[in-house]
């Protein structure tokens, strides 16, 4: 599912808003997750998930290109995990 995609929905459920309108919410949902998360919040919408910001260890790993060894820094990466009701509708 695209960006659009969820537009379309938005104005579907809200007799026909207005794509610039259902675009702003879009826009500041994710905006709202994505501040969150770089601040180290978690953030759980129920019966959809959870989005946590987990650190990543540094690690030993090989150049494909030239087959030499390096290491890859420490980071941090995001984990989502589903909900339970997710997981049912899914399976």
């Amino acid at each position: 599912m695209k960006r659009s995609d969820l537009v379309r929905s938005i104005q579907v459920s809200f007799n026909r808003m207005r794509e610039q309108d259902a675009d702003k919410i879009i826009t500041a949902i994710t905006s709202d997750i994505t501040d969150a998360i770089t601040r180290g919040d978690r953030i759980e919408i129920r019966g959809f998930g959870r989005f946590l910001q987990r650190p990543r260890a540094t690690k030993s790993a090989f150049n494909p290109r030239t087959g030499k060894p390096m290491r890859l820094a420490a980071g941090k990466t995001i984990l989502f995990r589903p909900s339970n009701e997710l997981t049912k509708k899914m399976n």
